[in-house]
């Protein structure tokens, strides 16, 4: 695969790839690293429903700044990470401080052209400072962000018991996120592998494969009483309308997953837990920045995330086996 050269995320004409250059307020990056994500392998496989096709992927960025507007914060050279998300900054949720699910977001590499290029502009605040990261750890941290968002959205505390459905990258980032807040935390999954990688790379001691006991299994870690908020990472309906049975009376059901189909629950089962139902959609300014500052002060094993990397001029012979095989791989990474 040749690098695309793309200088604005809305367009890829001819003459930016001849001229890259950075519009009136906006950053011109060059690449370095993207994390590859499920949506990304959806979109290579031609299952993604929300995009219209053709689209350059790529929205787990990091790279070095190569132009800055006059007076800015940033230099040439000064490695960045890129939060992919680009409000309208004027719809009821921009004025309510809720841009992560802004109504006429942009999403790099979704909605709009993403970093797998060489050089890609962007407005400047969307750029973030990740001085003393590296590019690879640059590229990771908004799977991560997407972790902390949903944890800091369900109001997790010290000494909660939370089950986190699903040990793919965003259910690892939730759970590594929630025992940071202090949560004593059980990770589920259908695959023996995943958990095991969680197990004995990431340090998680409570894992449990889903089987036919699931239900007698969770009760019995928590004498009966379920859990005071289950995230779900699943990606699975059938797996988000059992996770109700999971909830503890009183308890938050957080629904990180994103799927086509319609959610449906026993309203009686919904009503007499009082469940708080949550849906968790992308992340914010401040999500991105404590995984930077989790990252800086090494409470994020970076090292054991960061699973395989492949360089840019393999991936389209790569790419297919990535995703064959993604039950052992938790985050691969491009070199561009």
């Amino acid at each position: 695969m040749k690098a695309i050269v793309c200088q604005k995320p809305f367009e890829l004409s001819a003459a930016n790839r001849a001229s890259p250059g950075a519009g009136e307020g906006e950053v011109l990056v060059r690449m370095r690293r993207v994390g590859l994500c499920g949506t990304d392998y959806h979109i290579f496989t031609g299952n993604q429903p929300f995009l219209s096709y053709p689209r350059v992927i790529g929205h787990e960025l990091g790279g070095e700044v190569v132009e800055a507007p006059a007076g800015s914060a940033f230099r040439a050279g000064q490695t960045v990470t890129i939060n992919p998300y680009l409000p309208c900054g004027k719809c009821v949720a921009c004025r309510r401080g809720k841009p992560n699910c802004c109504v006429n977001i942009a999403v790099l590499g979704v909605h709009a052209d993403g970093g797998l290029c060489e050089w890609i502009a962007v407005p400047e605040q969307a750029v973030m400072d990740v001085d003393g990261l590296s590019f690879d750890e640059a590229a990771m941290i908004e799977f991560l962000a997407i972790g902390a968002h949903a944890v800091a959205r369900a109001g997790v505390t010290a000494g909660d018991r939370v089950l986190v459905a699903g040990a793919g990258p965003i259910g690892v980032a939730v759970a590594l996120f929630a025992q940071l807040d202090g949560a004593l935390v059980t990770l589920l999954d259908t695959r023996a592998a995943r958990l095991d990688y969680a197990r004995d790379a990431l340090g998680f001691a409570d894992v449990l494969l889903v089987d036919a006991d699931l239900n007698a299994n969770l009760a019995a870690r928590t004498n009966g009483d379920f859990y005071d908020v289950v995230f779900d990472a699943t990606g699975s309906i059938a797996a988000m309308q059992r996770g109700l049975d999971f909830v503890a009376h009183g308890g938050t059901y957080a629904l990180v997953s994103v799927v086509k189909d319609d959610l449906v629950f026993p309203d009686p089962e919904f009503h007499k837990r009082e469940t708080t139902l949550l849906a968790c959609r992308n992340a914010l300014k401040a999500d991105f920045e404590r995984v930077i500052a989790a990252m800086r002060s090494g409470a994020i094993p970076v090292a054991a995330l960061h699973t395989h990397s492949v360089q840019m001029a393999d991936l389209p012979d790569q790419m297919a086996i990535l995703i064959a095989d993604a039950d052992r791989i938790l985050k691969a990474i491009v070199e561009v």
